[in-house]
């Protein structure tokens, strides 16, 4: 994993504050303006939000619960909100994630799944190398029977410019073990599809 040389938040910010407020001025604007005088250190924190994952290890979130049962059905956590950066153009892509697993004799907790996409959407990303990244983490993890993560998502370097469609949604997945099995992954894509109010 990449790590900054200095690695102190407080300077971190610092660093990317000066930056920003060069790219300020290189794209035409006075930083020294009234509007625009918090905007460098306002941007640097958000970044520092946005990448977050980069100090976070998601398979020790779902270590951090790991509990023996003797369950061994599937697990859905659909659903999932994120919000991520597309690593070529640093504009966000969001949507949901939806992950299953079928347990050999260890569940997570629940939230830990949530956590798990959480922080492989707060780096700089690309959705095909996300949906991987999260199916990895929890197949090496957790050592289901079986791992499925479907990813849906709206990229705003393809709505806000080159070309520009607004409605196109991408959607990638991953799978292991018992998902290899169309019947079982068929299950899994129509349990995500039925959306029942509760």
């Amino acid at each position: 994993m990449f790590e900054p040389e200095d690695m102190t938040p407080s300077s971190t910010q610092e660093q990317l504050q000066e930056h920003y407020q060069q790219i300020i001025t290189l794209l035409g604007e006075d930083a020294r303006r009234e509007g625009l005088l918090k905007t460098p250190k306002r941007v640097a924190k958000a970044m520092l939000t946005l990448t977050k994952g980069y100090t976070m290890d998601p398979c020790e979130a779902l270590r951090s619960a790991m509990f023996k049962e003797e369950y061994s059905q599937m697990v859905i956590v659909k659903d999932i909100d994120f919000f991520s950066l597309c690593e070529h153009h640093m504009l966000p892509f969001y949507g949901k994630a939806h992950v299953a697993y079928i347990p050999n004799g260890y569940i997570t907790g629940l939230s830990k799944i949530a956590r798990v996409v959480d922080i492989f959407s707060h780096r700089l990303q690309v959705q095909e190398r996300m949906t991987l990244q999260i199916k990895e983490c929890i197949q090496q993890t957790l050592n289901p029977l079986g791992v499925m993560v479907v990813v849906e998502a709206k990229h705003l370097c393809m709505q806000m410019r080159g070309v520009e469609k607004q409605n196109a949604i991408t959607t990638t997945s991953e799978f292991t073990g018992a998902f290899k099995q169309a019947k079982t992954r068929e299950e899994f894509m129509n349990l995500i599809r039925h959306h029942a109010t509760i």
